[in-house]
Parts: structure tokens; C-alpha cells; sequence
């Protein structure tokens, strides 16, 4: 069995961070329940200039390695390495990003995952042909049994995996959009993604 893991908001509560750190910088006080888009620069309100520098604060390393982690994510994840299946962490985060990625992982014992950066939203600080980034025609190559994802914005890469089971991590940015399919599930914590997966058959 192969699955796909969004980093941000699957795995770590990155866009809490984020409203403190939107608050710390320019006052902007969003409570995390009212952060209705997924892009930040809308749900705050932000200038360009203040929305590079909320990305520039957010994707320090030291900052990026201070995100809590969601609750039972490892576990969970750890479980299914376990079992033989193959993991992919597949973050839309700047290239720039992958170490602090890579160390927050292995600091929350998720050494065993592998972790690639996939330029979904078109960022120009993603460096090609490195080992550790994917180009859109590489991911279109590979082939996903279940996904969890927690941003609207990225289901349009699972349109080419019509058999892909999708558990939809719910978070406020996505509690108003359609699900495109019945093969999406809203699922409201980790317990629940496993659960989904099992009854799916991937017992291992």
C-alpha cells in the first residue's frame, strides 16, 4: 500500500503558528477557528510585501521546528511503515524548507518516512532536479493507494489516481468546499484516518 501525507496542517499544526506569528508581526488577530482560506494572505488580510515576510518568519528553520506536532500523527504513521507500507510525505513547502522538514520528521520518529517537495502552488523558491524535489511529471508517474490532504487547492493532483482513496484532514479553510467525489472522506483526527484505512483493507 502506498500513501501520500501532506505535511502542513496533516501532520503539524502549522497554520496556528501562523496566527501568532501573523499577530506577533502585524497585529493581525485571527482566532485559528476564523481562518476561512487556505491562502493566509487572504485570511489575514495581508499586503504582498507582509505576506513574504509572514513566509520568510514561518519557514525559518528554528520556527518550522517549533510546530506541535497533530495529535497521534506519528503513531499512526508508524503503524503503517510497520506494517510494510510505503510512505511518502508530499509537502508543497519551498525547497528551502527541506532540512527543518526533514529534522522536525526525524525528531518526531518519523525517520522511516520519505519526504518530498512537490511545487504545487508555483513558489519560485523551488529548486529543480535535486533528490529531494519532485517535478509534476515525475509525481504524475507515481501511483497512491489512500492520501490525506488537508487543502482544497491540491486536489486537482489526485485527478489522475481515479481509484485514490483521500481522507480530508477537517480544518476551517475547508469545511465550506464540496468534496469532489465519494472517494474523499472528511475525517477529524488521526484515530479517525486510521480507522478509515483499516476498514479500507490496508491491514497490511
Amino acid at each position: 500500500m502506498k500513501i501520500y501525507i501532506d505535511f502542513d496542517d496533516c501532520l503539524c499544526e502549522t497554520a496556528r503558528a501562523f496566527t501568532e506569528i501573523a499577530k506577533r508581526l502585524f497585529g493581525k488577530d485571527v482566532p485559528y477557528e476564523e481562518v476561512r482560506f487556505f491562502n493566509l494572505q487572504q485570511s489575514f488580510e495581508l499586503t504582498d510585501d507582509e505576506y513574504e515576510q509572514l513566509m520568510l518568519e514561518g519557514h525559518r528553520t528554528e520556527v518550522l521546528l517549533s510546530y506541535d506536532e497533530t495529535p497521534g500523527a506519528s503513531k499512526v504513521i508508524n503503524e503503517w511503515i510497520d506494517c510494510g507500507h510505503e510512505v511518502y510525505i508530499i509537502t508543497g513547502r519551498p525547497s528551502s524548507a527541506y532540512d527543518a522538514s526533514r529534522k522536525w520528521l526525524d525528531n518526531h520518529g518519523l525517520e522511516h518516512a520519505t519526504l518530498f517537495c512537490l511545487n504545487k502552488y508555483g513558489r519560485d523558491s523551488f529548486i529543480k532536479n535535486s533528490e529531494f524535489t519532485l517535478e509534476l511529471e515525475d509525481y504524475y508517474k507515481m501511483n497512491f493507494d489512500y492520501a490525506v490532504e488537508d487543502s482544497p487547492m491540491a486536489f486537482k493532483f489526485f485527478e489522475h489516481l481515479p481509484n485514490l482513496k483521500v481522507m480530508v484532514y477537517d480544518r476551517p479553510w475547508n469545511r465550506e468546499c464540496e468534496l469532489p467525489g465519494e472517494n474523499y472522506t472528511r475525517c477529524f483526527d488521526w484515530e479517525m484516518i486510521r480507522e478509515k484505512v483499516m476498514n479500507h483493507g490496508g491491514r497490511g
